[in-house]
C-alpha cells in the first residue's frame, strides 16, 4: 500500500506541475492534478477489464486449456 500511495503522489505532483508550467497558474496546476488522475484511474479500470478479457480468451485458446 505504501508503493501505491507514493506513485499517487508522485502522479499528482506531476500533473501539477506540468499544469503549472504550462500556464503559469497554481488554479490551472491544481485543477488539472485533480482532474487528469481521476481521468486515469477510470481508463485504468476499462484497460485492465479488457485485458483480462483478452487472456481469458487466449488461455481458452492455447491447447492445454482442453485438458484442463
Amino acid at each position: 500500500m505504501s508503493k501505491t500511495l507514493s506513485f499517487a503522489c508522485v502522479h499528482f505532483s506531476v500533473a501539477f506541475l506540468v499544469g503549472y508550467l504550462m500556464t503559469g497558474s497554481v488554479w490551472v496546476g491544481g485543477a488539472l492534478a485533480l482532474v487528469e488522475p481521476a481521468c486515469n484511474t477510470v481508463a485504468f479500470h476499462f484497460h485492465e477489464k479488457i485485458w483480462k478479457r483478452i487472456e481469458r480468451r487466449r488461455a481458452a485458446a492455447s491447447p492445454g486449456a482442453l485438458a484442463t
